[in-house]
């Protein structure tokens, strides 16, 4: 069972938590997919002379099969997986993907990287050693999935649900990582 960033205390009174959602990812899904239904639809509908059937119903598929695509995603495996960051003056917390918590002061990180890879985005964080990496509350599954990358081994995770977003974390490390 991983941990709820309610269960950690804060390791300061500035933090900012950002979380993974899988209900804001099934709206936000949803309503693209009824944006774009909204869009096609007038198109198919010219080009076909109309389907024959009431504006309504056409609507009402549409929604259907909007709720079930963002509902298959939202809840997918990987999808479902709790990935929280939270980020303040006391440092760096990370739980990616069910794993438990782990806090790395701003003097232990190396080099952190929010990156695009393919259709998600990634939070890599490489630790200046691991012996300066801190468990933040027990030991049971495990800390977060580790890379290799160009900085050396890196905790990673998986950006694609997590809340506000990942423009506003990289203005968030910005404010406590030094510019390169």
């Amino acid at each position: 069972m991983p941990i709820a960033p309610e269960q950690v205390e804060a390791p300061a009174r500035d933090a900012v938590l950002f979380r993974s959602s899988p209900m804001r990812s099934f709206l936000v899904i949803f309503v693209l997919l009824m944006f774009s239904f909204a869009l096609v639809s007038p198109i198919v509908a010219l080009l076909s002379d109309g389907t024959g059937q009431p504006w309504w119903q056409t609507g009402f598929q549409a929604a259907a099969i909007g709720a079930l695509a963002a509902g298959a995603y939202a809840y997918s495996t990987r999808a479902s997986l709790t990935t929280w960051v939270r980020i303040s003056s006391g440092g760096l917390e990370l739980a990616a993907q069910d794993s438990d918590p782990v806090l790395l002061a701003w003097t232990d990180i190396q080099h952190v990287t929010v990156r695009r890879e393919a259709f998600k985005n990634v939070l890599e964080v490489t630790p200046v050693d691991f012996d300066r990496v801190h468990p933040v509350q027990g030991e049971e599954v495990g800390p977060p999935v580790m890379a290799e990358t160009p900085e050396g081994p890196s905790f990673t995770a998986d950006l694609s649900e997590v809340w506000p977003g990942p423009r506003r974390l990289r203005r968030e490390l910005a404010r406590y990582l030094p510019s390169d």
